[in-house]
């Protein structure tokens, strides 16, 4: 099964945003150019200098059975309920080993999370400190490890080709799709459950990113606070939930008669090494992680229709990918409908690339490229094809699409996918 250079497709795809409680439901907002941004209206937030957050449509209490549920970081819900549509959609029907045309020993998970327990680790503080020690929960540990979500996945499934977790910030969901490619396409599994999640809308890590200056504070219009690319933009504003998608060979795939919706062509991965938290401002990282994804595969800048780009609202990030995308692509940036699908979502953290993929997946498989809603004054600087305003049809013929992820650290991870 050893081989450098097997075709991935996704089959299958799932997901649990602040708009929708499946993929279905997120990509019908996506498209319409719902915002999924609201005022936060726990006791908590009355006093925070951000009180606005894209909070996740469905409580997964509404899906998953409370006692399995109390084992179960919120993070690790989310990625539970993802992949468990992402498997079905994909046609399977049981654990693998269960369902004859999956091997467990063939199959993987990839789950990332860019911060993992983060809720059930202050709760649980908060219990020790006021009810005591016999009043914490013995699944705490469990709960709150990084890896909790692909653990949980991966017994759901019944993986056993290996379960991973990459960490690492913004970029942990992208970095999980593109090791799970590679799984693929090295010939360690022939079926890859992949994807991102967070979980971390709670007082801490608001105020924390708050102070850092990060997050937009505009508390009096949440669902025009999230503005990738206008001039106004002032910082990202924080979501939750979960994307996953099924990868698989090409040959297992049509060996089993599965649907397929787009090929993974491959990714690309760099650093910045530049600072912690800002991103490099000529976009030289990105731009080498963009000529890794050219140079490790034969996808061509001419193919590219569409970009789903990290655009998280800040205002210098926004800006030195677009300025990447042009160092390395030139002037075939003209034909690349670029959509920053935060301005609905808000950034999900370890999750967004995991949604991100699913949105560009699903904008190949419907030849749509999503709006980006808020942008009522294009950033001078931003000079390249922006979708404003409606969702945009996509060409016909063989396109591909890219979707860009970059997180604290430096990481940079840019992943490709192309019609079939």
């Amino acid at each position: 099964m050893s081989s450098t250079n097997r075709t991935v497709v996704v089959t299958g795809i799932g997901a649990t945003t602040p708009l929708g409680g499946d993929a279905a439901s997120t990509w019908e907002a996506l498209v319409a150019g719902r915002s999924g941004v609201s005022l936060l209206e726990q006791e908590w937030a009355a006093e925070l200098p951000v009180r606005i957050a894209a909070q996740i449509a469905v409580d997964p209490g509404e899906i998953i059975p409370r006692p399995q549920a109390r084992k179960l970081d919120r993070s690790a819900q989310f990625a539970l309920i993802a992949a468990q549509e992402a498997w079905k959609d994909a046609g399977f029907t049981g654990k693998a080993g269960e369902d004859a045309s999956v091997n467990p020993d063939r199959l993987g998970a990839v789950i990332a999370s860019g911060i993992g327990g983060v809720t059930t680790l202050l709760d649980q503080y908060d219990v020790l400190r006021e009810k005591g020690v016999r009043r914490v929960s013995p699944h705490t540990v469990p709960m709150l490890m990084p890896n909790s979500p692909a653990a949980n996945v991966g017994l759901e499934v019944g993986a056993r080709a290996g379960v991973h977790t990459p960490v690492s910030a913004c970029a942990s969901g992208a970095e999980a799709i593109g090791y799970a490619i590679e799984m693929i396409r090295t010939g360690r599994a022939d079926v890859v459950v992949a994807g991102g999640t967070e979980a971390a809308i709670h007082p801490l890590p608001i105020v924390a990113f708050g102070n850092m200056m990060a997050m937009s504070k505009n508390n009096d219009d949440p669902q025009g606070a999230s503005r990738p690319y206008d001039s106004g933009r002032d910082g990202f504003v924080l979501g939750e939930g979960a994307g996953v998608v099924i990868l698989e060979s090409e040959e297992h795939a049509r060996a089993r008669g599965a649907k397929i919706y787009a090929e993974a062509v491959g990714q690309g991965i760099s650093a910045d090494g530049h600072h912690i938290t800002q991103p490099e401002p000529s976009g030289n990282g990105i731009a080498n992680a963009l000529q890794h994804l050219l140079d490790g595969t034969d996808l061509k800048p001419a193919e590219i229709a569409h970009i789903n780009a990290h655009a998280t609202s800040t205002p210098q990030g926004d800006v030195a990918e677009i300025k990447a995308l042009r160092k390395v692509f030139g002037d075939d940036v003209d034909h690349m409908a670029i959509s920053g699908t935060k301005s609905m979502t808000g950034h999900l953290l370890g999750g967004a690339g995991g949604v991100e993929t699913v949105a560009t997946v699903l904008a190949l498989h419907h030849r749509i490229a999503p709006p980006t809603i808020n942008v009522d004054d294009l950033d001078p600087e931003v000079n390249a094809d922006v979708v404003r305003g409606e969702a945009r049809a996509l060409p016909e013929g063989r396109i591909a699409a890219l979707n860009d992820s970059f997180g604290f650290g430096g990481h940079n991870v840019v992943l490709a996918f192309r019609t079939v």
